[in-house]
């Protein structure tokens, strides 16, 4: 079935609302996370301390991280460098290509990381079909691009036909 591609293991509010410890737990070591709407509004440069605090936190629990995005240079390195976090920016996802650069860069196993993000059709498709632990997030803004509102259109069918399938479910 190829819905299931598009299917998280996880659904949750915010990136705040994961578990990390049950994350070590399962033995996750890695997470390639999405930077607009996951981390940050999308298109804004700004970090808040809730956010610096929580990848604080990721590295002292020992977590290596790395943000995937679709989004330009300009825009990733802006973001990621002041914080010291490795990127990999017009990543292409869905594609394989930057997931497994990631892993690549990171020294990582597709069976101890996770993906986060906050579009079924890029971050949750592109980190199923890797074989990796998925986690979508509530996007933080309505603030999109074309090609996101594009493919909000279509989530919009997707995720109510899977949430009555049992296909997702809500973690609060």
């Amino acid at each position: 079935m190829l819905l299931k591609y598009f299917a998280p293991d996880l659904y949750v509010k915010s990136i705040y609302d994961i578990d990390l410890q049950a994350l070590k737990k399962q033995g996750v070591t890695t997470i390639i996370t999405d930077l607009d709407n996951t981390l940050v509004e999308a298109d804004s440069p700004d970090y808040t301390p809730k956010l610096i605090k929580w990848l604080d936190d990721l590295q002292e629990l020992g977590f290596k991280v790395i943000i995937v995005s679709n989004n330009n240079k300009t825009r990733v390195a802006e973001f990621a460098e002041p914080l010291t976090v490795p990127y990999i920016h017009r990543a292409k996802k869905p594609t394989k290509a930057a997931f497994k650069k990631a892993l690549q860069i990171l020294k990582s196993s597709a069976s101890e990381t996770v993906v986060i993000g906050d579009q079924l059709l890029t971050d949750v498709f592109g980190g199923n079909r890797m074989g990796l632990y998925t986690i979508l997030v509530i996007p933080i803004s309505e603030k999109e691009g074309l090609g996101t509102k594009i493919n909000r259109s279509i989530e919009r069918i997707i995720l109510p036909w899977m949430k009555k399938r049992g296909l997702i479910t809500w973690e609060d």
